[in-house]
């Protein structure tokens, strides 16, 4: 049966909305390459992925080679993927050639590959660290990039101490480092941010991008005096010692807390692991008692994320506090220096903007400028760094922006509070306008939405204090079996999403209204506790699905599990989309969150006939 977007090719209507209006003819976006990869499906069998490109024609085909031998076509009608019946006993170089254009694409397929997914060895950090309160180090949060300008995806990773910190606790924390990786295993370099910094999910946000458009991604996160950068050059004073230290015996007494010395923001060389510039941190911690306590905590609450602020150029942007007082800091990165582009406080603008942010944020043209916007939780900043609006709803753990209804074009936030009060509620991204809301007297922590029912229009929402709900505000199924509220990820071939929670993806069975296993990762283990993330979900290699990238459980590995179901669908790959690709730049921030486009993807996409930058739908 020909995919649906073929039948319908000549007779589409094309999205007016905000997000067609990026001029992607100046927008600066990484350059990629076809993302070929073979996987083994089981013991007799290799399932080929690779990328469509917006640079591809629609009548695009592709030609598959094994080992300079053709073995297959896949023509226009059929997706980027080919299934090879195969028995090898040496490596196998595979390639795809399309017909059209010169980007081709190889992968050497290995006959002791594992099954589903490829394996990544890590160095990890040795155990016999001096640091007395040392436990040990896990493989955390991730991000991937073009490091080395081949087009091809590199990870960065950071190194979780097993005493790390949330910012509420005191205690030490061992030094948090960061590896970069290709996908074979082959270890670029190693930053350490020593013990200056303190080891949580909320000191150090770390952005991987393509800053000034060499093709080769920068790291830019926060740091201290004694970091120490892959070749052994050391930002400010190494013997410094700014950890706060016991004065008594008393168990209630606030130790390992930082919250004097110098703070710097320094941006790395993503090839080599090399400081390019250090400056001082904007805006300086200074009064503890400004940011809501007097212990370091709320003052050392970080989010950062990368946002096409003039419509071209990517921006990094650096943000303190959310709790009580909230600053965002935009820098412009030339190759040489970071310079600020704006800078706010919410302190000089009024209450509005006074504790509303999230644990995470999200980016994405909004009002249809061409511009990004920042959704910082319950308030949104313009792309000139001035407020956009505030809901005054508050703090939130969890957040969800993207496309929603099949037939409307503009972006909406899914945002659930703390406050006891507001639940979990849907407004519009541009104007803050509710659209639905589910108040509730309960701290809402965790929310999701994703299509998952393709017998209901649009986007499906549900939280930790309300069942299924559709985009008018009708509860569906009041207390679903299995479902989780944590990750999603599209998976196996069909236009709803799967969702991924403690090493395993499952699919909503919407007629039973239960949830069974697709996949689970045996000898795996994800993040951050009771939060259960993957290092990274996202469209990292292949076609337009989404990989799992999760840990051993001995951190001595990464596995990037890759789908081997079979699709009917060819979509050009999710990472030119610049809301999506920012959000596995922003996915690392504090609180995870799955990445979700700029635009509606779901079951609805069959009968609409529209096309979005050569999405064909």
């Amino acid at each position: 049966m020909k995919p649906f977007f073929l039948s319908l090719l000549f007779s589409f209507s094309v999205l007016v909305s905000a997000q067609t209006r990026y001029d992607f003819a100046k927008l600066k976006m990484e350059s990629l390459d076809r993302g070929l990869v073979a996987v083994r499906t089981d013991e007799h069998t290799v399932t080929l992925s690779w990328r469509y490109l917006m640079s591809d024609p629609l009548n695009q085909t592709f030609t598959i080679y094994r080992n300079g031998k053709k073995i297959g076509e896949r023509n226009a009608q059929q997706s980027t993927m080919f299934t090879d019946q195969y028995e090898c006993e040496e490596d196998v170089v595979y390639e795809v050639k399309p017909s059209k254009g010169k980007l081709s694409g190889k992968w050497t397929f290995q006959p002791s590959s594992p099954i589903g997914y490829l394996d990544i060895p890590l160095d990890k950090p040795s155990d016999n660290q001096s640091d007395a309160w040392f436990v040990g180090y896990s493989a955390g949060d991730a991000s991937v990039a073009d490091l080395d300008g081949d087009g091809q995806m590199e990870i960065v990773l950071k190194w979780e101490p097993n005493n790390s910190k949330d910012n509420s606790h005191s205690g030490f924390t061992s030094p948090v480092m960061f590896d970069a990786y290709k996908l074979d295993g082959t270890k670029l370099w190693r930053i350490n941010l020593r013990r200056n910094i303190r080891a949580g999910a909320h000191y150090t946000q770390f952005m991987v991008y393509d800053l000034n458009g060499d093709g080769k991604a920068e790291v830019v996160m926060k740091t201290a005096d004694g970091t120490t950068d892959s070749k052994g050059t050391v930002i400010g004073n190494p013997e410094a010692d700014w950890r706060k230290q016991p004065l008594t015996n008393s168990r209630n007494e606030k130790v390992g807390y930082i919250y004097d010395g110098p703070e710097y923001l320094a941006v790395f060389n993503g090839q080599t692991g090399e400081i390019i510039q250090t400056i001082d941190y904007q805006p300086a911690r200074g009064r503890l008692e400004d940011w809501g306590d007097n212990y370091a905590n709320r003052s050392e609450r970080y989010l950062a994320c990368v946002a096409y602020l003039d419509g071209v150029h990517p921006s990094v942007v650096m943000c303190r506090g959310y709790y009580t007082r909230t600053t965002l800091w935009a820098l412009d990165f030339d190759g040489k220096e970071l310079k600020t582009r704006w800078f706010f406080d919410s302190d000089k603008v009024g209450r509005d903007y006074f504790g509303q942010g999230n644990h995470n944020l999200r980016v994405g043209d909004v009002d249809g400028d061409g511009k990004d916007e920042i959704i910082y939780g319950s308030c949104a900043f313009d792309h000139d760094g001035k407020g956009l609006y505030s809901t005054r709803m508050g703090h939130g753990d969890a957040m969800h922006m993207t496309g929603f209804f099949p037939n409307d074009d503009r972006l909406y936030v899914w945002d659930c509070h703390e406050n006891k009060q507001d639940g979990a509620e849907l407004h519009d991204a541009a104007s803050g306008k509710i659209i639905t809301q589910f108040k509730s007297g309960t701290d809402v922590g965790r929310c999701m939405a994703a299509d998952i029912d393709p017998t209901n229009p649009g986007l499906e929402m549900w939280s930790s204090a309300n069942g299924i709900a559709n985009v008018k505000g009708e509860v569906l199924v009041d207390r679903p079996r299995g479902l989780s509220t944590n990750m999603a990820v599209w998976w196996d071939g069909d236009l709803l999403r799967e969702l991924l929670d403690r090493e395993t993806i499952t699919k909503y069975d919407w007629e039973n209204q239960r949830c069974y296993t697709l996949l689970h990762m045996d000898d795996c283990q994800f993040n951050n506790s009771s939060k259960s993330n993957p290092c990274l979900q996202g469209d990292i290699i292949g076609d337009w699905r989404e990989e799992v990238l999760v840990r051993t459980r001995d951190s001595q590995h990464l596995r990037l599990y890759i789908s081997t179901l079979d699709t009917d669908y060819r979509f050009h790959t999710f990472l030119q989309d610049p809301v999506y690709r920012i959000s596995i730049a922003t996915q690392n921030v504090a609180y995870n969150q799955p990445t979700q486009p700029g635009f509606y993807f779901g079951a609805d996409l069959k009968k609409s006939g529209r096309v979005f930058r050569g999405w064909k739908f």
